[in-house]
């Protein structure tokens, strides 16, 4: 293939690895090359990229850092726990489903411990970061996911209070157990970032019933509220809106309200919803979302809602009539 060369080469070529840039220094030698200027410049170019190859190699944006997720099982908290664990992190695994979350512990490697956890339950919450300090010596992120959806008539003179009451007891009360008992450990330390799933329909209403969308508007609050303490202990508090994804606790909603088709038909009701044409969100958008939020990139950002839905919530459009259609 040398051989075959009839004009100068240029080196190096396009390259993805200091390895790869290593190997093209070496043909160079070979060609008689190393006192011209490509061999300076192939320099430079492997200079830059071994060093940022070391610097994905020793880890990602949260090397050394240990992160508690409740809901972790599955969805979104599953997505998170996966991104936090590919760029460093040690995760605790906290779900009420005690076998899937064994497994997602057991798929996510040794990074990854699994504990029980009934967010309704303040001691659970307590013991999950308890285990993540004695286990790993600190709790650096906690990132309060678990929640719960409900199907409440759509009129406030049918509500059930019942249900409100339980829907609370987790969406909210167990938002802000998670908050108390992160804090107990993290003010000590005086750092720490946690982070809250809210939802779109806590940013407008109209969006679902008023139980579950009071509920996240409600997370939203706290963590404003939230925020304007821990913050004197350099603690940041953040929270995330997604826009709806089939994730498993969406799933089983439509399943109840479209009873008669199948989980493709209910997956594309849920993706068609949206405004942004050619994309839809998925739980690793928001894991993503997460990534940013508790990592140094947002080091100065707190009581923030992050809201992930495609410009949903941020507009309306007026569909007028043509023109020449109106008579």
């Amino acid at each position: 293939m040398l051989g075959a060369w009839k004009s100068k080469p240029q080196f190096p070529p396009v390259c993805v690895s200091a390895f790869e840039l290593l190997f093209w220094q070496k043909i160079m030698l070979r060609m008689g090359l190393r006192n011209n200027s490509y061999i300076s410049y192939s320099r430079a170019l492997f200079a830059e990229s071994f060093h940022r190859f070391l610097s994905t190699q020793t880890g990602g944006k949260l090397q050394d850092k240990v992160a508690l997720i409740t809901g972790a099982a599955s969805g979104i908290g599953k997505a998170t726990a996966t991104k936090f664990i590919n760029n460093g992190a040690k995760v605790i695994i906290a779900d009420i489903d005690q076998e899937l979350g064994q497994e997602t512990a057991k798929e996510l490697g040794p990074n990854a411990t699994f504990i029980a956890c009934d967010v309704t339950q303040e001691s659970d919450i307590s013991n999950a970061v308890d285990l993540a300090v004695s286990k790993h010596k600190q709790l650096d992120i906690m990132y309060n996911n678990a929640g719960i959806a409900c199907r409440s008539p759509l009129s406030i003179v049918d509500l059930d209070l019942e249900l409100f009451d339980k829907v609370m007891d987790i969406n909210v009360r167990g938002v802000v157990a998670g908050i108390k008992h992160a804090a107990r450990v993290m003010i000590p330390r005086g750092s720490g970032s946690i982070l809250c799933t809210a939802s779109v329909t806590g940013v407008i209403g109209g969006v679902s019933q008023h139980t579950y969308s009071i509920s996240k508007f409600a997370v939203v609050g706290i963590v404003k509220s939230l925020a304007s303490e821990l913050c004197r202990h350099g603690i940041r508090v953040n929270c995330i809106s997604p826009f709806a994804i089939p994730t498993p606790l969406v799933m089983g909603e439509m399943s109840q309200i479209y009873p008669h088709v199948d989980a493709q038909r209910h997956e594309d009701i849920v993706h068609n919803a949206g405004v942004l044409k050619g994309a839809n969100c998925e739980p690793n958008d928001i894991a993503n979302a997460a990534l940013f939020l508790v990592s140094d990139d947002a080091k100065y950002v707190s009581g923030h809602n992050l809201v992930v839905d495609g410009g949903f919530t941020s507009f309306k459009n007026l569909d007028l009539p043509a023109p020449n259609q109106v008579q």
